[in-house]
Parts: structure tokens; sequence; C-alpha cells
């Protein structure tokens, strides 16, 4: 057992998966900001850059960066903000659906192997409990 209370190894948690993004290079940052235009638009929230810069968590110009890289590489399409044609706002092109589907198995395979042994409820029970955690960060956030 760990002599960490369990804030701290959450946040130890968190630490240790964002050093293997940065790990990930050009491709990895690309997934990123794909996965942030599919969160936003799952949790109904239009993909602007702010939007993005937030839920990435870094300055807007970074984010704006971050936006053109994945549409010159045909994983983004940004449009004239519908409320305000002076914001864009981005959405996953098929590809960027197709790159999104890939990372995400990679994903699933990589929660497999460090879950190896557990039984389908204590998966599930862990997946529930990361689900209400994010669900009331956003709530914080409000």
């Amino acid at each position: 057992m760990s002599d960490q209370d369990p804030g701290q190894v959450l946040f130890q948690f968190v630490r240790h998966w964002a050093r293997r993004a940065d790990e990930g290079g050009e491709q990895g940052r690309l997934v990123l900001v794909c996965e942030a235009v599919h969160a936003l638009g799952r949790r109904g929230t239009p993909a602007t850059v702010n939007a993005i810069a937030h839920e990435i968590g870094i300055d807007q110009s970074g984010a704006s960066r971050l936006i053109k890289s994945a549409t010159a590489a045909g994983y983004l399409a940004t449009v004239a903000a519908s409320a305000d044609g002076r914001r864009r706002e981005a959405s996953l092109s098929p590809a960027g659906r197709a790159m999104l589907d890939q990372a995400h198995l990679w994903q699933e395979d990589i929660f497999a192997q460090l879950t190896t042994g557990w039984s389908d409820k204590k998966r599930r029970d862990f997946q529930r409990a990361m689900t209400d955690l994010m669900e009331r960060s956003y709530v914080m956030e409000a």
C-alpha cells in the first residue's frame, strides 16, 4: 500500500500520464487537440480557440498553433462561429475521427495491460469513479 493520501495519488497519476503525452511528439499533440475538440463537442461546448486552450491547459496562442497544425494535417476543419463570425470553431474531419478512433483503440489496449488481473467489476468501478471525478471537476470549473 501507499503512504500517500488519495489526492496525492490522483495528482501523481495525472503527472505521470502528462509526461507520457509529451513523449508523443507532433502526433501526440495532434491527438491532444483532436481529443479536446471531441470532448468539447460531447459536452455541447463550441470548440473555439479559447475553449480548446482551456480544455488542454495551454495559452490561446499555443492552442491556435495546434489547431492550425491539425487543420493542415487534415484532422480538423474550422468554420466561422454561427453566433460570432469573427470567431472560429473547430470540428473533427473524417481523417481526424479515424485518427482519434485509432488513438482510442490504443488507449483501451494500454488500459487492458495496466489492469491485467482486474475483474470486470473492478474495471467498471474504476471507470465510474474516474467519470464521477471528471464530472465533478467540470462542475467546480463552472
